[in-house]
């Protein structure tokens, strides 16, 4: 084949495709051109996924009415004239393509309106072909229209994730930007439904109690340093207490001069700040603003401006270890703040909080008793529950053992006909539990224990989605929630076996599994779910047992189809016969 030069609209076809990957690459660079514009009010309305229509509106400044369509064109930008500007560049955008790189792939509408004229512009694309030009009657600021995404790019097209995954996307991308600015005000609907809303009251702590919810945000400590006339001059946000954690650091959000960035020594730098306070493992929740001087970092090192490069890396992350770390120590206390609830679900014993929120001493996350076959008779403690439980009438299989004690209040020793048997308790508990609650599953049995009226739990935008997108699979485990939009779920129904424990806790374990699976299929995905019930209700390592406790341990777990692991594939037993013993003692060979 020849070598020829290629048509221009295949050349922006191409371009597209290093910007626009997805829809919520749309939803981002709007976005920025509209912050960029000096709105204080951005409103973003998403239908289906992105592909079928996206609409972002602000009260900007708006595009000169002469401007408009130069706007549209490739490398056309008012943000930087020189490659020298590029070291002061104080804008989130600079290069010119955004608007011609979405008007490339859809068929785009811009409506704008400049604050110093009388009459707007509206410029009509498609395939990057402008069809019409007119004046119209508008309000200060521009809107942006993008319909049929990816019209005439079918492989990108092709290549989408699932209608949650993309709308997810889109609300982390929101969600990060009414962070960065928290004096703007945004909203988010997707379907005609709202997802996020902010007040832009300028507070960081507003816009954090509207995104994460008031749950989260009252296990969020203060983070504030400053160097002033340094190359990093502050470092301010909100990180989470020690007792509250994630098993991933998806949720470490870092902003450099506004700029929603993907650094992973950064993100490591504040999980260091957390060394011999976090679990090997467990990761903190944090956004952190990081304002440095312009020229100390390069912003032009990455297609869609997702990371950065700093002159000195090294000063960065110090200044984030110690600036996180110094929070952490700083609240650090033996008194816990009485202004806070003590029914959260990870209820912290050493961590005083500093954020100003009052909170009611309601009873939410205590359930009505109803009959049910765990509910303890009267005068029994619920924590012995399990003990009043009658092992099912399965055939055996481990021999009969009888309890001789416990070690370490954490192992089980039990004789049996053929020598000593060590249990662990907490991961034989599980077993017992994963197989009762599997075949109750099975038999469409399942014991379910209904919840007070008042029993409602708030989740941040990306966390209700989850929940949203597989509120029929919780369901079908007994966990039945009822929408009400803006992230609450009224809990109607729990597992029975989770009857003594919090709404919250039983709705946070769940979003972190959710959000770090990667097991496909709906079997898989509830088997996984019952895993973590389980592992969460059954007995812990460290509690003292009674006898009877002990014997009905051993009783069940002789009667479970796997006894000899844990759900997660951890021993329960280890057994040692009369040989060993023997040999252990050097009885070897004598009478």
């Amino acid at each position: 084949m020849a070598i020829q030069r290629l048509h221009e609209r295949v050349i922006a076809q191409i371009a597209a495709g290093e910007v626009i990957e997805r829809p919520a690459s749309v939803v981002k660079e709007l976005l920025e051109n509209s912050i960029d514009a000096q709105s204080t009010s951005i409103h973003i309305d998403i239908l289906g996924t992105g592909t079928n229509q996206i609409r972002v509106s602000d009260n900007g400044i708006g595009i000169k009415p002469d401007e408009v369509e130069l706007a549209l064109v490739r490398y056309a930008t008012s943000k930087l004239q020189h490659i020298n500007d590029l070291d002061t560049i104080t804008t989130l955008g600079f290069r010119g393509e955004a608007l011609a790189s979405i008007s490339a792939v859809s068929r785009m509408v811009l409506t704008s309106r400049h604050q110093d004229a009388t009459v707007g512009v509206q410029v009509v694309t498609e395939g990057g072909e402008v069809e019409r030009v007119q004046r119209v009657g508008t309000p200060n600021g521009t809107t942006v229209t993008v319909e049929n995404l990816f019209f005439n790019t079918p492989a990108r097209l092709k290549f989408l994730k699932s209608d949650a995954t993309e709308k997810r996307h889109i609300t982390a991308v929101v969600m990060n930007y009414a962070m960065a600015y928290p004096h703007i005000r945004f909203e988010l609907t997707q379907d005609g439904r709202e997802q996020l809303h902010t007040d832009g009251t300028g507070n960081l702590a507003d816009a954090l109690v509207s995104i994460l919810g008031v749950e989260e945000f009252s296990k969020m400590v203060d983070v504030e340093w400053k160097n002033n006339g340094g190359d990093v001059s502050r470092i301010h946000g909100y990180t989470s207490i020690p007792d509250y954690s994630r098993a991933d650091r998806s949720r470490i959000t870092l902003f450099v001069n506004g700029r929603a960035v993907q650094d992973p020594k950064l993100s490591f730098a504040v999980v260091q700040a957390y060394h011999t306070f976090l679990m090997q493992g467990r990761f903190p929740i944090a956004i952190l603003c990081i304002e440095v001087n312009p020229s100390f970092v390069d912003v032009n090192v990455h297609p869609a401006k997702a990371e950065v490069r700093f002159s000195d890396p090294n000063l960065v992350f110090s200044a984030v270890q110690r600036a996180v770390r110094h929070a952490i120590l700083q609240n650090t206390s033996p008194i816990v703040n009485t202004r806070f609830a003590t029914t959260s679900p990870f209820p912290s014993q050493s961590f005083s909080r500093q954020n100003s929120l009052e909170f009611s001493d309601g009873t939410s996350g205590q359930f009505a008793r109803q009959r049910d076959l765990y509910q303890p008779p009267q005068g029994v403690d619920p924590v012995e529950i399990f003990s009043e439980i009658e092992p099912p009438l399965k055939p055996r299989s481990l021999p009969m053992l009888r309890v001789v004690g416990q070690i370490s209040a954490s192992y089980i020793i039990a004789e049996g006909p053929s020598g000593m048997y060590l249990i662990d308790q907490h991961a034989a508990h599980e077993r017992i539990l994963y197989e009762q609650f599997m075949e109750e599953h099975a038999n469409s049995n399942m014991r379910v224990q209904l919840a007070l009226e008042n029993d409602v739990v708030q989740l941040a935008p990306l966390d209700a989605q989850l929940i949203e997108e597989h509120r029929l699979t919780l369901q079908s485990l007994g966990i039945d929630l009822e929408t009400f939009g803006g992230g609450m779920f009224k809990v109607r129904s729990v597992p029975a076996l989770l009857s003594h424990t919090s709404p919250q806790a039983i709705i946070a374990t769940i979003v972190s599994d959710l959000e770090n699976g990667k097991v496909p299929g709906q079997e898989a995905l509830e088997e996984r779910i019952v895993k973590r019930i389980c592992k969460q209700v059954a007995v812990k390592a460290g509690q003292v047992l009674s006898l009877t406790e002990m014997q009905s341990i051993i009783r069940q777990l002789e009667r479970c189809v796997s006894p000899h692991t844990c759900p997660h594939g951890r021993p329960t037993i280890i057994h040692m016969n009369a040989d060993q013993l023997a040999r252990e003692f050097g009885r070897v060979g004598r009478r």
